[in-house]
């Protein structure tokens, strides 16, 4: 019986190498998630779910987060005008902690006894790929 991986899934370049990389070079089970937050359109996210298995992933999971982000995170940000070089909102970086909280409750309520890990991928080394690396492993 292969394990099971649970990646985070943007269906760009980056974690689409990743899904025929795990299953073939791995020799993983590949499971996809993504989180909106507000950035993707409803057709948007039924291609990146198409991607995903085009790629091999054995199933995929959309995670709405919109409400949760914007409730818990986006609108302290705007209301204290917490700005990144005082130029713009400071969203990108903490969307990432919301997308990353997301995929680990719904590791956490679907795989149940799941450890975090990272699974290294040669030639990622850039940080914007590397949240994406964040991995669950059976223990």
């Amino acid at each position: 019986m292969k394990q099971k991986v649970v990646l985070a899934f943007s269906g760009g370049l980056d974690t689409s190498f990743c899904v025929p990389y795990l299953i073939n070079k791995r020799n993983l089970e590949v499971h996809t998630v993504i989180v909106n937050t507000g950035g993707f359109s409803d057709q948007e996210l039924k291609g990146i779910e198409e991607r995903s298995k085009i790629l091999g992933a054995l199933s995929h999971t959309t995670i709405d987060a919109v409400n949760d982000y914007y409730e818990k995170g986006i609108r302290y940000l705007i209301f204290g005008n917490i700005l990144k070089n005082n130029t713009y909102p400071l969203s990108v970086s903490s969307e990432r902690f919301f997308q990353a909280l997301s995929v680990l409750e719904h590791v956490k309520k679907s795989v149940p006894n799941m450890l975090p890990t990272e699974v290294p991928v040669p030639g990622m080394i850039r940080y914007a790929s590397t949240w994406f690396l964040k991995c669950w492993l059976p223990m």
